[in-house]
């Protein structure tokens, strides 16, 4: 069974730099997609990142494009969401998904098959 752990989250500063962590244990991590999400207080859940599972494409969501990115280290079964310029507005809980199964980015940003239980990014201004 596949599990997602995220780590990372925090109380930031407004324009300071954050990375997040996930860890995807119980199946081969290479056979994954891995994507980021974030649902802030009263509001819908939002795509954030996803990199494909050869970490040949990455996409990213209109809000963080250009600030935020995200990679993966194979060798550790650990995907990345390093985030910079955070702003307030960024504040949410992050989840990490995955997926196993070869789909468009667009497929991606809509659901992946697989959800942690999410890390608290709290950006003050």
């Amino acid at each position: 069974q596949v599990q997602l752990v995220e780590s990372g989250g925090g109380l930031v500063q407004a324009g300071d730099s954050l990375r997040l962590a996930c860890v995807l244990s119980g199946r081969p991590f290479r056979s994954y997609a891995m994507g980021w999400f974030r649902q802030a207080p009263g509001k819908e859940r939002e795509f954030v990142a996803v990199i494909t599972w050869n970490g040949a494409i990455t996409y990213y969501g209109d809000s963080v494009l250009g600030r935020f990115s995200i990679s993966r280290d194979d060798a550790k079964n650990t995907v990345y969401l390093q985030m910079s310029s955070l702003k307030p507005e960024d504040t949410a809980v992050y989840y990490c998904a995955a997926d196993p199964v070869v789909r468009s980015m667009s497929e991606y940003s809509h659901d992946m098959d697989y959800w942690g239980k999410g890390t608290l990014v709290t950006v003050s201004s």
